[in-house]
């Protein structure tokens, strides 16, 4: 593994995804929220097909994209356990063999970089010409991986790694070399405004084989060089019950003004009008974390770029077309007269993770057997659980 520039030193010793707090984080002063506990996520994760539908989404959108040289370039605005990106990535492959990738991947939290490094071996193997991106910056900087902030973007950690070798084996180990790295680059600290994790210090990590990199001399990104992008993927990457002008200003329209001229950015949000959601009606039937949808969100979009809104298409398609399920996994015989304790707790994790209930909330409830029983007969009711996404589409028209 060979190490390239540095702008900061290495001593030696990341519905939104969920965000993993660090170490240094005082859960007594910050509200433990629900996109903090992994156990919930990764049990989410493992149970519910969301991921597979998001990915086929995605694939569908990035048929449409028309990459022009010297790559075709990709912005993942959340990658998370990069379950969603590596999918992505194969599909790019399929439709584009021959062309280089620029894949850029916005992750603050340490544990999903690990998981989501651990995807990616493959991918240079079978996709030698791959430049791999991931940073912690926030969403109005990723795009351009570059701070704002002057002292930030003065003290950048910018590190390029070299894979050497010539198998997915090979690249793993120099991809497990990285752990020091990333210990580093990807400490995070609570907001005092918000609590939610920020970076303690700014990074960018540019991955590439070695053997390709004078063939991606203008793919391999460089510090303070500005990327517009091909195809963005904005999956979940909000609270739900924040409003619409917070999640354009902070995350739609900066991702919106990164596009290449025919760029196409997919956002997916949670819809409700589903079986998790009944669950929670059950519960608490005044409920209601999906306030702001695809229509009201383009609307603010809109709104935010002004002038610039007539260089973009911003129509929000029927819900036929934008609405699509997902399922949590069972067998048949699981759900029956009688449904076992690991199905119902799965199926009530799904269901407060996907309706983003906090943990403070769920104390007085889990006291009781009523979520158990709410889920159980939710079940019953519909032969298994299951939940609706909405999808819009961005698209930068060419000039």
């Amino acid at each position: 593994m060979a190490l390239g520039r540095r702008l900061a030193p290495n001593p030696r010793g990341g519905r939104a995804a969920p965000r993993a707090a660090s170490a240094s984080a005082t859960p007594e002063l910050t509200p433990f929220r629900f996109y903090d506990n992994r156990q919930k996520y990764l049990a989410f994760v493992n149970t519910c097909n969301e991921k597979t539908w998001i990915a086929r989404r995605a694939a569908h959108e990035l048929q449409l994209v028309r990459p022009a040289p010297p790559a075709l370039r990709l912005f993942d605005a959340g990658m998370g356990d990069a379950t969603v990106l590596a999918r992505l990535m194969r599909s790019a492959h399929r439709l584009h063999p021959t062309v280089p990738t620029l894949v850029v991947a916005k992750e603050i939290s340490l544990e999903d970089v690990r998981l989501g490094l651990e995807k990616m071996p493959d991918r240079f193997y079978e996709h030698p010409t791959t430049v791999l991106v991931v940073t912690n910056l926030h969403y109005a900087e990723a795009p351009r991986l570059m701070p704002r902030d002057v002292h930030s973007a003065a003290a950048l950690n910018w590190q390029e790694v070299r894979l050497t070798g010539g198998t997915a084996h090979e690249y793993a180990e120099r991809i497990e070399e990285l752990a020091q790295t990333l210990d580093y680059g990807w400490q995070t600290t609570p907001s005092p405004k918000s609590g939610n994790p920020i970076y303690v210090r700014p990074s960018v990590l540019v991955i590439y084989r070695e053997d390709q990199r004078f063939l991606l001399d203008q793919v391999i990104p460089k510090p303070g060089q500005t990327e517009s992008y091909d195809f963005i993927l904005a999956s979940q990457p909000w609270r739900a019950r924040m409003s619409a002008e917070f999640k354009t200003q902070k995350v739609l329209a900066p991702l919106a003004r990164s596009l290449a001229p025919g760029g196409r950015m997919l956002a997916i949000q949670s819809w409700g009008r589903d079986a998790g959601l009944e669950i929670i009606h059950r519960i608490w039937p005044k409920e209601d974390p999906f306030q702001v949808d695809r229509h009201q969100l383009l609307a603010a979009l809109k709104a935010e770029l002004g002038a610039e809104a007539h260089g973009y298409q911003l129509h929000a398609q029927p819900d036929d077309k934008a609405v699509f399920r997902y399922h949590m996994h069972t067998l048949p015989a699981e759900i029956g007269d009688r449904i076992g304790t690991s199905t119902l707790f799965a199926a009530w994790n799904a269901a407060i993770y996907v309706n983003q209930i906090e943990d403070e909330r769920l104390d007085s409830v889990l006291q009781t057997g009523a979520y158990l029983e709410a889920t159980q007969a939710v079940l019953k009711k519909h032969g298994g659980l299951w939940f609706n996404d909405e999808a819009f589409v961005v698209s930068r028209r060419r000039p």
